[in-house]
């Protein structure tokens, strides 16, 4: 049976990526070595961080002036990093959710917080607007996606400060105007690769402005002059991620992807919206496309338990919703098919059909 992954992170990758990650493997290039096993220094290793930073910058159009670089500690430790290499006295932070909300709270080990907007009170059902961001704060600090919630900024935001944004789960979903931030980072683990190498795209000429001691490690100065080699980088994440960047350029890059993943949210909410039995938990003017979340009526909540059961018999993967809101999730990250939506729809349709 045919499996459709609806995993929320770590998640789908294209099947050519894990085919040829899997042959790298077993043989690196035909050198004879694993990928596990090869030096990060091997002279055959320094043309993937090459060829995937070059990439980076081609399908987002970066422009001149800033620097692509791979981590290691997913974005939670941006959570710190930032503030340590930004944040002088006060940044002003957007609270969207879980992430943006632990984001928060590690800058205020540095300094002042202002917090412009939130809408914890709602769930985190929509996005805020209407805010006034500090004209004297050291930066503006947003969480592009929402994957807990289901929603999405999905415009690029004009900030009087530096704007540093978490894009961990829709990075290249769509196209982004990367000349309106400072920093964007994210982990790998939904559009980009495997769990355990982060990316960071920083605007060089706002380091090394605070005036705090930064640990050698925590400073953004430290791997872009070692070029992501400072110590040993994540080789197969980096090297998994090089493999999907060459994909998306092969599907005609973001804004192709954009069109399938236009589609593919149309699709499913859409089938929400004019069912009986489903209803979806976001605002649908902030809802994502990455991650579509929605429960069951009131009436028949006590039937969440069977579907579930019932979508897992026709292959089903990933759709529980997150612990802390419960319902269903299904996270359509670029490498999901628009089948797999359709089939999931399908499941929706028959389970309503005989439930209803």
């Amino acid at each position: 049976m045919k499996k459709h992954n609806f995993n929320a992170g770590p998640s789908i990758l294209p099947r050519e990526v894990i085919e040829k990650t899997a042959q790298a493997v077993l043989d690196f290039e035909n050198d004879g070595l694993s990928i596990l096993e090869i030096s990060h220094r091997a002279k055959n290793f320094q043309p993937v961080i090459d060829e995937a930073v070059a990439l980076f910058k081609e399908l987002l159009n970066i422009p001149e002036g800033y620097s692509v670089i791979f981590l290691g500690g997913g974005a939670s430790l941006q959570f710190c990093m930032i503030p340590f290499n930004f944040m002088e006295k006060k940044a002003a932070y957007l609270n969207t959710g879980v992430w943006a909300k632990k984001a928060q709270k590690e800058a205020k080990g540095f300094g002042e917080v202002v917090e412009v907007a939130s809408s914890a009170d709602a769930n985190y059902t929509f996005i805020p607007k209407d805010f006034t961001i500090p004209s004297d704060a050291d930066y503006f600090h947003i969480t592009t996606n929402n994957t807990i919630y289901g929603t999405e900024l999905q415009k690029d935001l004009d900030s009087p400060v530096p704007l540093i944004a978490d894009m961990s789960s829709d990075i290249f979903s769509r196209p982004v105007d990367v000349s309106k931030y400072g920093v964007i980072y994210g982990g790998a683990q939904k559009n980009l690769g495997p769990a355990g190498v982060t990316f960071v795209i920083i605007k060089d000429e706002l380091l090394g402005k605070v005036s705090r001691y930064i640990p050698t490690m925590l400073d953004y100065r430290t791997h872009i002059k070692e070029g992501s080699m400072f110590n040993t980088p994540p080789v197969l994440p980096i090297y998994t991620s090089l493999l999907t960047l060459k994909w998306l350029k092969e599907q005609g890059g973001i804004q192709a992807i954009e069109k399938k993943n236009i589609a593919k949210a149309e699709l499913l909410y859409n089938a929400i919206d004019n069912s009986k039995m489903f209803v979806g938990t976001a605002s649908k003017e902030d809802r994502s496309r990455m991650n579509i979340c929605f429960v069951m009526q009131e009436k028949y909540r006590d039937l969440e338990a069977d579907f579930m059961k019932f979508a897992t018999s026709k292959g089903m993967v990933g759709i529980k919703g997150h612990r802390s809101v419960g319902g269903f999730r299904a996270s359509c990250y670029n490498a999901l098919p628009i089948e797999s939506v359709q089939a999931l729809v399908d499941c929706m349709a028959e389970f309503e059909k005989n439930n209803a």
